[in-house]
């Protein structure tokens, strides 16, 4: 079983939770809104992918944090302390896999990587 990680109401992740749905692959879901992510998770996350990609920084949370703010996230552990401060920051949804994690939804990479789950 999959575990996803995003925001309930967020438009990406409805696209992402409907295709699961549509193609009976079960999943784990894990609202940041609900059950903020740890550290570890972070840093696990950190391990599959870099640093910067698992920032949103097209997403309101970014923009709203002022142009210090957002100069200070340099690294791994800058990320991963502006991150815990602001979950709806992390690019979403993240889908766990075995030894990756896809990050966002992009329909020609889920058929790739999740039909033949």
């Amino acid at each position: 079983m999959l575990n996803v990680y995003g925001i309930k109401n967020c438009n990406t992740v409805k696209k992402a939770l409907d295709w699961l749905n549509d193609h009976n692959i079960q999943y784990t879901f894990h609202d940041y809104k609900k059950e903020p992510a740890k550290d570890s998770k972070l840093i696990e996350w950190q391990k599959l992918v870099s640093w910067e990609s698992l920032i949103n920084k097209k997403g309101t949370t970014w923009k709203k944090l002022s142009p210090e703010q957002q100069a200070a996230v340099v690294d791994e552990l800058s990320a991963r302390e502006v991150l815990l401060q602001n979950n709806s920051m992390i690019k979403r949804p993240i889908v766990e896999l075995k030894n990756e994690i896809i990050l966002g939804f992009d329909e020609q990479i889920y058929q790739q990587k999740l039909s033949s789950l």
